[in-house]
């Protein structure tokens, strides 16, 4: 069995294309929308409604944690819009869903990310696109579980929910052979972002699923330049499956 494994896909919708390509099964984690690419600032959302100049000046507040001045930033471009915000963006949106789902090949299972927006999936998924979050799916003969989503962050990003809601989806699954999730379990060298300079939010929750439950994969995404992209706690071996919108490359699971 081969399955090939992405994440933070952010926009790349002619690669997603070719992601499956030779595999059984394309397995996606998330973050599917690009609103700012920290490496083109001229790409996403933000950009296409503010210009680069504006791109720069939000990414470097955001970088040197000033993310009182950054909201209060983006809420003024936001309020110069001549049409309403939120369709502005809905649109925007909507536009990158109808290519990014057209990609997905026939076999294909996701959660979100926390920059996705999961009342709008309904409308793009078919027949062959299986969306689970806090479920499982058999892939294979192995049980594969999903969490999606990310926790609560001063980014304030429109999947981000409490704690408490992401322990209980964790353990809703029970014991799985590969966890899949878009966040990473809480270990500092799986949440450090070398590039950004600063810690994403890791999950203590998956954190003591592994360690209790113990199964062969823990796969997930989020941080785009971890310190490190795998280790192995206990016998599970836990993977960043990599910054998909940056290599173009899944992760290949066979057994």
């Amino acid at each position: 069995m081969r399955v090939h494994v992405v994440s933070d896909v952010h926009g790349e919708a002619a690669a997603l294309a070719r992601a499956g390509d030779g595999a059984d099964a394309l397995v996606c984690l998330g973050d599917l929308i690009l609103f700012i690419d920290y490496h083109d600032l001229t790409q996403g959302i933000f950009p296409e409604l503010f210009g680069r100049d504006n791109a720069v000046e939000l990414v470097a507040l955001r970088t040197a944690k000033r993310f009182d001045e950054a909201r209060a930033f983006s809420r003024a471009l936001w309020a110069s819009l001549e049409t309403d915000p939120q369709q502005a963006i809905e649109t925007a949106v909507r536009k990158q869903y109808t290519d990014l789902f057209a990609a997905f090949p026939d076999r294909t299972y996701l959660t979100y990310g926390n920059v996705d927006i999961p009342a709008l999936w309904p409308e793009y998924t078919r027949d062959g696109i299986t969306v689970l979050d806090g479920a499982t799916a058999v892939i294979g003969g192995l049980t594969f579980g999903f969490v999606g989503g990310g926790l609560k962050t001063p980014m304030h990003t429109p999947y981000e929910i409490s704690d408490e809601e992401y322990a209980a989806k964790v353990a809703g699954l029970g014991a799985v052979d590969v966890l899949c999730c878009h966040i990473p379990p809480a270990v500092p060298e799986l949440t450090y972002d070398v590039v950004a300079r600063r810690f994403e939010r890791g999950s203590e929750a998956v954190l003591e699923a592994i360690r209790a439950t113990q199964p062969r994969y823990a796969l997930f995404g989020h941080v785009h330049q971890p310190l490190a992209r795998r280790m192995r706690i206990g016998r599970t071996e836990c993977v960043n499956v990599g910054h998909f919108q940056a290599t173009g490359r899944p992760y290949v699971l066979t057994w």
